[in-house]
């Protein structure tokens, strides 16, 4: 027998034609799926991925732990919006202030970009803080985790420092005078405070060098060391796990409780 013939438009020929849109769609997905199989044949990424999302955590957890995420989160977002005040910022100091003067008042949706990259600064501190307590009075910087400790403390120190030279950006009265007091303060710092200060300062006194120096400081150099030191960060989490909540007691093994003792 004679098989029956296909309807009108199912094998995307007829004259409905109903059939093609499915099969655009369906060829974009099996192109896509292939593309993803051609560069993790080649990269390997499959496993890493696998063991970094389908890893075994806890009992016990809860929105504390969420905090480094959240302060990660707070990372990308300073990172973008900072790309995009960048594109208009001129690190001049006679043309810095009327710089942020246009953004926030020509500038499509200036305002609001600024507005994020300035509160998303307090909000990344306040998270880093909260999430760096979490680990201290749960525990998790005991062994095996004292490095990841150590870098957290460093993240730290860095993100502090990125909203210390990002606060001179705006180039107003306020922000001059403050950040004239912070690099006085590190000045009388022992050993490496007059140093620190100079380095800072771009010479012995504040000019024209200053906010230019600040501006790298603060665009290039640091986030780019919170870049690797967050990789780093996630790889040993991943890689020694999740310290249990301090109120959860680690379970005898079937095996041993079976046991005499």
């Amino acid at each position: 027998m004679k098989p029956t013939p296909p309807r009108p438009g199912a094998n995307g020929n007829g004259a409905n034609g109903a059939g093609g849109p499915a099969k655009a769609a369906e060829a974009a997905k099996e192109g896509g799926i292939s593309a993803l199989g051609w560069v993790d044949e080649r990269a390997g990424a499959s496993p890493m991925l696998r063991a970094f999302l389908y890893r075994k955590t806890p009992k016990g957890l809860n929105w504390f732990y969420t905090l480094g995420s959240a302060t990660m989160f707070a990372f990308v977002s300073q990172a973008v919006t900072g790309v995009f005040l960048a594109m208009y910022y001129n690190p001049s100091p006679t043309r810095a202030y009327e710089s942020a003067r246009y953004i926030t008042n020509e500038v499509f949706l200036g305002e609001l970009v600024r507005g994020m990259h300035r509160w998303g600064a307090t909000v990344m501190v306040l998270l880093i803080f909260l999430h760096m307590g979490r680990t201290f009075f749960f525990g998790a910087y005991k062994y095996p985790r004292e490095l990841n400790w150590i870098i957290g403390v460093i993240m730290l120190v860095l993100t502090l420092a990125m909203s210390f030279t990002g606060y001179l950006l705006p180039f107003d009265q306020r922000s001059f005078w403050a950040t004239v007091v912070g690099v006085n303060i590190n000045a009388s710092g022992p050993l490496v405070g007059p140093y620190l200060a100079d380095f800072l300062r771009g010479g012995a006194e504040f000019g024209a060098t200053t906010l230019s120096r600040f501006y790298a400081i603060h665009m290039l150099l640091i986030p780019g060391l919170l870049a690797a030191l967050m990789g780093i960060h996630l790889y040993l989490v991943a890689r020694l796990g999740i310290a249990a909540p301090p109120w959860i007691k680690a379970e005898k093994a079937r095996e041993l409780s079976k046991e005499p003792i």
